[in-house]
C-alpha cells in the first residue's frame, strides 16, 4: 500500500488528519491537530502497513549480484581476484570472530489493572536460570543449543538430569571437600589469593572502628530470632538475653539483612519439611516399586474408562492389552511380557498415538537393525510420522515417532539431545537382549539416563523374573513400573517328533506335547520303536552303540524331501526349518532342487517381485552369484535367511514369506529375533547349537522363541512344531527340559566401559559409582532400606548409657577388643578342625568335651551322636549341670562376658549333680580333651526322651544315664582347674600355616587376659555387658556404612583399575578432568583406546583413504578367515603399527591389573577383510570382491557398513583434534565405500 501525498495544508483546509490503527484497517479522525505537523494520514505502525509480497527478482539481484560477501575471499582463482576489486569488497576480519551476546538477565513483565485488564505499567523483573546452558548444566531449564545439534547433541553438551538421582540436597552443599576452609569474615579474612605468592595488607591503618548503629530493621529481625531461640521458660529470659546481646546481627545496610534472609529462609522450611515428611516417608521405604497386574479377570469397564481412545483397532483387545493401555492412559510405566505374537506391539502403538495425540514424542528402540527398519515400515503405514535412526541412515528426524537403535539412544542422552525434552515414551522393544555380553550394558545405561519426565514401556518375551527386574528399574527411577504379564498364547503349540525319512515312513510324526502344554511320554516311546525297527538287525545284535550326532548329506537330503512333502500334502507351510550353521541352512536348500512347491501364478508374482526390488541395483551387482541362486530358489518356494545374505535379498524374502509365497524358509536363529514373520509350521533340524564355546542344548527360553513363529493368528487353530530325529531320537530328560524348563532369567551383564567412564567424568555432577551402583548387577542392595536402619541405629547409640571406664575400669575397651579377637580366632580354628579328617575322628562317640553356652559355664560333656550334614554339623552330648536348671536357659552365665575366656576352673555342682542332653552347634565347644568315655548312646538318648514325658518324668535315670554322668562328675572334681585339652598342632596334625598361627596367637591373647584390670572391677560384669551392646550396634553400624558407601561397588576395583589406565594415557590428568584425547574418545563408540592412540599417533597420515579405510576393518571384522589377504607395503606396515599400539595398550591393562590378557586384547583385531575393504575402495565391482575371501557375501556388507560408522567417528574425532587433513580424508574414504550394493536402501524405507 503506497503512502499518498497530500498537498500543503491551505487556508480553505480542515483541521484534522486521520490516523491509521495498527494494521487492522480502522482510522480514527484527528480535529486537534499538534501545531507545526502537516496533517497528512497518520499510522501507528513506525513505517505503515508492511509490504505485502517480496519482488523476488530484486531480493537475489540484490543478494548474489550486488553483495560479494556470500563469496569466499580467499579463492585464488584470477578471475574472482578481479571481480573482487571491480566490487571494491573490503576484508573484514573480525566478522570471522563470533561471539554470542550473553543471554538477559531481566525481562519486562506488564502490570495490569485486575479489574479490567487494561495495561498500566511495564515492571522489570529479574530471570532465573539465564546463564544456564547445555555446556554448565543438567536441567530442563537451560537454552536450546543450536539446531544443528538438536538431533544427536554434542559431546560437549551436559546430559539431563538422569531421573531417580537425587540432586544434591542442602546438606551436601554445606558439607565441605578438603580443599575448602572455613573462613570469619571479621577476623581472618585471607589475604593471599589461592595460587598467588603475595598478598594485599587489609589491616587498618588508623584503627578506629566505629561501632555500627542499629537500625530499626535489624533490631525488628533479631526480635524474631529471639523469639524463635527461646523455649516458653520465662525464667531464664533475663540471663538469656545478656547472652545473647552480643550475637545481634546489626548492620549497616537492609540490604545485608535482606540478603542473609533470603539465603537462610529457604533451608529453614525445608529443614522442617523433611521432618514432617519423615514419618509418612516410612510405608515409602518399605513399599514395592513393582506391581503386578492381574490378568486373569476380564477388564469391563474398560471402554467407559477410556471413552475416546487415542487408537482405535479392528478387533476386540485382550485382556492384558487393555490393562496395559488403562496404564498409558494414567501416564505410568509399563514392563509388558507376553509370547512373540501375542500382541505387544498393540501397547506401542498406543504409546505413539498418545504422544502424537499429546504433541510429545516417543522413541521406540529395538536390538536390530533390521527390526528398526521393519518397525519403521509397520509404523509409517499406521501413523504416518514416523523417522528412523540407525548408524548409517537418518530419515525425517523431527517426526514425533522416532525408530532407532539402542546405541544412538545412549548416545544421544550422553550428548544431551534436544529430542529429550519433548519426549514422554521411550519403547524397550525385545529386552530380554539385555542378556546379551556384548550390548546389555547399553539397556542399563539408557534406563540410567532418562530422565525423569520420560515413562518407559518395556516389551520383552516371557521372562522369571520380570517383577524383579521391574522393582529394579522401579527403584532407580522411583517410579512404579506396573508388570503385565501373560503366559497366554494365542495360538496355541503341538510339539511332535519326526522320525520319517522315505516314502514308506513319512507319515511317523508323533504328538509329544499337546496344546495344553501336556508332556507326553506315550508319543516319545512311539517315536523310539519306529526308530528301533529301523536300525539294521545287525547293529542291534551288538547291542545300541553311541549314536553319532551327524548324518551324511545325502541321509539328510532324504528326511527333509519326506517331511517337505508331507507337510504340503497336509497343507501345513510355509514352514520355517531352524538350523544352527550357515552352510547347513545353504546345503538343505540346495539339496531340494528337485523339489517344486508353488503354483505358476505364484511363481509369475515371486517373479516380478524379484525383478522390482532389485531393480535399483547395478546391473553387474544384480548378476552376483548368490542372487542367481537365491532366485531360482525362490521360483520353487524355497529360500535361506541368515546373516551370510546380501541385506537387500535377506528383505526380499521376508517380504515374499510375509505373503505366503516363500514355503520353506531355512533360518538361523536371528530369524527369531524379532522378525514377526510367523509361520504355520516351525521345524528344528536338530535341538543342539554352537555358542561360540562349544555344542550345546538349546536353551528353554531359545527354544520357546523359536517355536512361537509357528501358528499365524486369525489363520491358524495351532501352530505345530517338529523335531527331527535323524540320526536317533533325543533323550527325554533334554526335551523335556527344553520344552518345560524355565525360560532364561534376565541378567545384568553391566561392565564399564571407557566411553561410559569418559562420557560421566566429563560431566562433574554425575559421578561413575553413581551409574555402578544404579546397575542391575547391584540392584540386591536395597540402599533405602540400609539407609533407614542405618538412622535406627544412630538413635540407638544416642540412648545407650555411657560407658563408665574410670579407674580400675580403663582397660575395658582394649579388653572387649581382646576378647573379640580371641572368639574369632577360635571360631576359625574350631571350623579347620572340623573340616580335618583328625578332628572329625577326634569328635567321636564317648569323647569328653567342655561346654560353654548360654546354660553351661566350663561343664564337661560326653558326646553321644554326630549329626551327617556337613554344613551344620551338630553334636547330641549329655552335659552335667545344677539339679533343677536341666532345662532354663541359664540365668547367671550370659556368654556375653566370656567368662570361661580368663576362668578355666571346671563346673562342679554345689547341690546334687544332674544331667541333659543338648544338641551343641560347634561354636558351643570351647575345648576337646584328652578323656574318652565309653558310653551306650542309644540308651541314653532313649531313656532321656522318655523321661520328657510328663508321665514318666520322675522316673530315676537309667543305669547308662547315670554311670555316665557319675563318670564326668569324678573327672571335674579330679580336675578343677581345668582338663588337658588336644593340641591341634601336635594332636591332631593339622599343619597348615593359618592353623599353626591361630594356635598361637589364641595361646598368646589368653595369656593376655589374665592382666587386665577391669576384670577385678565388682562392676565389671555390668559395664561389661554396656560395652558390648554399644560395640554390637556399632559393628553393624560400621557394616551398613560399608555396604552403602562405593567401596563395596562389585565393580570398584575394576572401575580404578580403569581410572589408572586413563590417567596413564592421558586421557583424564590426575585430579579426572577429561582431556583432549578422553574427549576423542568419547566420540567413538568401540575400541575407543586403539582408535584414539592411532589418531594421536598419525598412523592413519601416511596411508591413502582408500588403505586408511582397509586397516580400520579390523575394528569392525570379527570372524576368522583361512584366506590370507595379499596386501600393500604400506598397508602392511600399518597393520603392524597397529599390533604394536594394540599391545601396548593390553601390556598397560595387564599392569593395571585388568583381567584381560594383552593376547586377547591384540587378538579381538581381524585383519582378514583388509584386502576385500581395499579392493572394494578402489572401485572393484562386488562379484570380484566375493571372490578374494572365504567371508560370505551378507557378512562383508555388513562389515562395510558397519566400517563406514567408525570412518564417520573418525572424521569427529579429527574435527575434534583440529586435523582438516585426516577429516577430509576420512570423508574421501567414506565416499569411496559408499556405492552399489553395499550401500542400497532397505526395502522397508521406500
Amino acid at each position: 500500500m503506497e503512502r499518498i501525498n497530500v498537498p500543503p495544508v491551505g487556508p480553505a483546509d480542515l483541521p484534522m488528519s486521520l490516523l491509521e490503527m495498527g494494521c487492522s484497517g480502522r482510522f480514527e479522525l484527528i480535529t486537534h491537530p499538534l501545531p507545526g505537523q502537516p496533517l497528512s494520514p497518520q499510522s501507528t505502525l513506525p513505517h505503515g502497513l508492511p509490504p505485502t509480497s517480496l519482488n523476488l527478482e530484486t531480493e537475489v539481484e540484490k543478494q548474489f549480484l550486488r553483495d560479494p560477501a556470500w563469496l569466499p575471499i580467499h579463492s585464488t582463482d584470477f578471475s574472482f581476484q578481479k571481480f573482487l576489486k571491480v566490487t571494491q569488497r573490503n576484508i573484514n576480519a573480525d566478522s570471522l570472530l563470533n561471539c554470542t551476546p550473553s543471554p538477559l538477565h531481566s525481562g519486562l513483565s506488564v502490570v495490569r489493572d485486575p479489574t479490567t485488564g487494561m495495561l498500566l505499567d511495564f515492571t522489570e523483573v529479574l530471570l532465573e536460570n539465564t546463564d544456564l546452558s547445555a555446556k554448565n548444566s543438567l536441567s530442563l531449564q537451560r537454552q536450546p543449543g543450536p539446531p544443528s545439534e538438536s538431533l544427536r547433541g554434542s559431546n560437549t553438551n551436559y546430559p539431563f538430569h538422569p531421573g531417580g538421582m537425587e540432586e544434591l540436597t542442602l546438606e551436601q552443599i554445606k558439607t565441605k571437600s578438603e580443599l575448602e576452609e572455613d573462613i570469619d569474615f571479621e577476623k581472618d579474612l585471607l589475604n593471599v589469593p589461592p595460587g598467588f605468592k603475595a598478598g594485599m595488607d587489609f589491616t587498618d591503618k588508623e584503627g578506629r572502628i566505629t561501632r555500627p548503629e542499629v537500625n530499626l530493621m535489624s533490631l525488628l529481625d533479631t526480635l524474631e530470632d529471639i523469639r524463635d531461640m527461646q523455649p516458653d521458660a520465662e525464667e531464664k529470659e533475663e540471663g538469656k538475653t545478656s547472652e545473647e546481646a552480643p550475637k545481634l546481627p546489626r548492620t549497616n545496610s537492609l540490604e545485608d539483612l535482606g540478603i542473609k534472609d533470603a539465603v537462610s529462609s529457604p533451608s529453614q522450611p525445608e529443614k522442617g519439611k523433611e521432618k514432617q515428611s519423615k514419618p509418612k516417608e516410612n510405608p515409602e521405604a518399605t513399599k514395592k516399586w513393582a506391581i503386578p497386574v492381574d490378568v486373569t479377570s476380564p477388564c469391563e469397564d474398560f471402554h467407559k474408562r477410556i471413552p475416546n481412545p487415542a487408537f482405535k483397532w479392528p478387533f476386540e483387545l485382550d485382556v492384558f492389552q487393555k490393562q496395559a493401555v488403562l496404564r498409558l492412559e494414567a501416564h505410568d510405566s509399563v514392563f509388558v511380557a507376553a509370547h512373540t505374537s501375542a500382541g505387544k506391539t498393540v501397547v506401542a502403538e498406543y504409546a505413539i498415538a498418545l504422544s502424537q495425540k499429546h504433541m510429545t514424542r516417543t522413541i521406540y528402540t529395538s536390538p536390530i537393525k533390521a527390526l528398526s527398519n521393519q518397525k519403521f515400515r509397520d509404523f509409517k503405514t499406521t501413523f504416518g510420522d514416523v523417522g528412523l535412526l540407525t548408524g548409517d541412515v537418518q530419515l525425517s528426524p523431527e517426526s514425533s515417532c522416532l525408530i532407532m537403535t539402542t546405541e544412538i539412544l545412549r548416545s544421544m542422552l550422553y550428548n544431551g539431545s534436544e529430542v529429550i525434552r519433548d519426549l514422554e515414551w521411550v519403547i524397550f522393544d525385545e529386552v530380554h537382549y539385555i542378556n546379551d555380553a556384548e550390548r546389555g550394558v547399553v539397556w542399563e545405561e539408557v534406563l540410567i539416563m532418562l530422565p525423569d519426565h520420560v515413562s518407559i514401556i518395556l516389551l520383552s518375551a516371557t521372562v522369571p523374573n520380570a517383577v524383579e527386574f521391574s522393582e529394579w528399574i522401579g527403584r532407580i527411577k522411583k517410579r512404579h513400573i506396573y508388570v503385565i504379564s501373560t503366559m497366554k498364547r494365542p495360538v496355541p503349540l503341538e510339539h511332535h517328533l519326526y522320525t520319517g525319512n522315505s516314502t514308506k515312513t513319512q507319515k511317523e510324526m508323533f504328538l509329544l506335547m499337546d496344546a495344553s502344554g501336556n508332556f507326553l511320554t506315550k508319543g516319545y516311546y512311539a517315536a523310539v520303536d519306529a526308530k528301533k525297527e529301523r536300525t539294521s538287525k545287525h547293529a542291534q545284535s551288538f547291542g545300541a552303540k553311541h549314536i553319532s550326532h551327524n548324518t551324511t548329506a545325502s541321509q539328510d537330503r532324504a528326511v527333509w524331501l519326506t517331511l517337505l512333502h508331507y507337510l504340503s500334502q497336509r497343507q501345513q507351510t510355509p514352514v520355517v526349518a531352524f538350523t544352527f550353521s550357515r552352510t547347513r541352512c545353504d546345503e538343505n536348500a540346495r539339496s531340494l532342487e528337485s523339489m517344486d512347491m508353488t503354483s505358476s501364478v505364484e511363481k509369475a508374482e515371486i517373479h516380478s517381485f524379484f525383478q522390482k526390488s532389485l531393480s535399483r541395483l547395478r546391473g553387474a551387482d544384480r548378476q552376483l552369484p548368490q542372487i542367481l541362486l537365491m532366485r531360482d530358489l525362490l521360483k520353487k518356494g524355497i529360500a535361506v535367511h541368515h546373516s551370510g545374505i546380501l541385506p537387500i535379498l535377506k528383505e526380499v524374502i521376508e517380504m515374499l514369506f510375509s505373503r505366503g509365497l516363500v514355503k520353506v524358509l531355512f533360518a538361523t536363529e536371528t530369524f527369531a529375533m524379532g522378525v514377526n514373520m510367523p509361520a504355520r509350521t516351525v521345524v528344528f533340524d536338530s535341538i543342539r547349537k554352537h555358542d561360540g564355546t562349544g555344542f550345546r542344548n538349546l536353551l528353554p527360553g531359545e527354544y520357546i522363541q523359536m517355536a512361537g513363529r509357528a501358528g499365524r493368528r486369525g489363520l491358524d487353530a495351532t501352530g505345530t512344531v517338529i523335531i527331527l530325529c535323524k540320526a536317533g531320537v533325543h533323550e527325554m530328560a533334554d526335551l523335556h527340559v527344553m520344552m518345560l524348563g524355565k525360560p532364561t532369567v534376565l541378567q545384568s551383564q553391566f561392565r564399564l566401559t571407557y566411553t561410559m567412564i569418559l562420557n560421566l567424568l566429563r560431566v562433574e555432577a554425575l559421578r561413575v559409582t553413581d551409574m555402578m551402583r544404579r546397575s542391575f548387577s547391584e540392584s540386591h542392595r536395597d540402599t533405602q532400606a540400609t539407609e533407614k536402619r542405618i538412622s535406627q541405629l544412630k538413635q540407638t547409640r544416642l540412648s545407650l548409657p555411657v560407658l563408665d571406664t574410670e579407674g580400675q575400669l580403663s582397660d575395658l575397651l582394649s579388653y572387649y577388643h581382646t576378647v573379640t579377637e580371641l572368639r574369632t580366632t577360635t571360631e576359625t580354628l574350631q571350623r579347620a578342625i572340623l573340616e580335618s579328617v583328625n578332628g572329625l575322628k577326634a569328635l567321636s562317640v564317648g569323647r569328653v568335651v567342655v561346654v560353654n553356652n548360654k546354660q553351661h559355664l566350663n561343664a564337661l560333656g560326653v558326646i553321644l551322636q554326630v549329626s551327617n550334614d556337613s554344613v551344620n554339623r551338630t553334636f547330641t552330648a549329655l552335659v552335667i549341670c545344677e539339679k533343677g536348671s536341666e532345662e532354663g536357659e541359664g540365668t547367671g552365665n550370659n556368654s556375653m562376658n566370656f567368662p570361661h575366656l580368663y576362668n578355666t576352673a571346671l563346673f562342679i555342682p554345689e547341690g546334687p549333680c544332674s544331667h541333659t542332653v543338648k544338641k551343641l552347634k560347634l561354636q558351643d565347644i570351647s575345648a576337646i580333651t584328652v578323656k574318652t568315655l565309653k558310653v551306650i548312646p542309644d540308651r541314653i538318648i532313649d531313656n532321656y526322651n522318655k523321661r520328657q514325658q510328663p508321665r514318666f518324668k520322675h522316673e530315676p535315670p537309667g543305669q547308662a544315664i547315670s554311670t555316665a554322668t557319675q563318670e564326668l562328675l569324678r573327672l571335674a572334681e579330679a580336675n578343677p582347674g581345668g582338663l588337658a585339652s588336644l593340641d591341634p598342632v601336635n594332636d591332631l596334625q593339622l599343619k597348615s600355616m593359618d592353623v599353626v598361627e591361630s594356635w598361637m596367637r589364641i595361646h598368646v591373647l589368653q595369656g593376655s587376659l589374665k592382666e587386665f584390670n577391669c576384670i577385678h572391677s565388682p562392676t565389671f560384669a555390668e559395664q561389661f555387658a554396656r560395652v558390648q551392646e554399644r560395640m554390637v550396634v556399632e559393628e553393624e553400624l560400621e557394616q551398613l556404612m560399608f555396604l552403602v558407601s562405593d567401596q563395596s561397588l562389585t565393580l570398584l576395583p575394576e572401575y580404578h583399575q580403569r581410572i589408572k589406565v586413563l590417567k596413564t594415557l592421558q586421557y583424564v590428568d590426575s585430579s579426572g578432568a577429561v582431556q583432549l584425547k578422553g574427549r576423542v574418545a568419547c566420540q567413538i563408540s568401540s575400541h575407543e583406546l586403539l582408535l584414539t592412540e592411532l589418531l594421536f599417533e598419525n598412523v592413519l597420515s601416511p596411508l591413502a583413504p582408500e588403505e586408511s579405510a582397509a586397516l580400520l576393518s579390523c575394528l569392525v571384522f570379527t570372524q576368522k578367515t583361512q584366506v590370507e589377504p595379499h596386501i600393500t607395503n604400506t598397508l602392511q606396515e600399518g597393520i603392524d603399527r597397529v599390533l604394536s599400539v594394540a599391545k601396548r595398550i593390553g601390556e598397560l591393562q595387564g599392569d593395571c591389573e585388568i583381567p584381560q590378557t594383552a593376547e586377547e586384547f591384540v587378538g579381538q583385531f581381524k585383519f582378514g577383510l583388509t584386502e576385500v575393504v581395499y579392493c572394494w575402495a578402489r572401485g572393484m565391482p562386488f562379484a570380484e570382491i566375493a571372490q578374494l575371501t572365504d567371508v560370505q557375501e551378507g557378512t562383508v556388507v555388513r562389515c562395510i557398513q558397519r566400517l563406514d560408522e567408525v570412518l564417520k567417528e573418525v572424521r569427529q574425532a579429527a574435527r575434534i583434534v583440529g586435523d582438516s587433513v585426516l577429516g577430509s580424508k576420512m570423508e574421501k574414504a567414506s565416499l569411496a565405500i559408499r556405492r552399489d550394493i553395499v550401500f542400497t536402501a532397505s526395502l522397508y524405507t521406500h
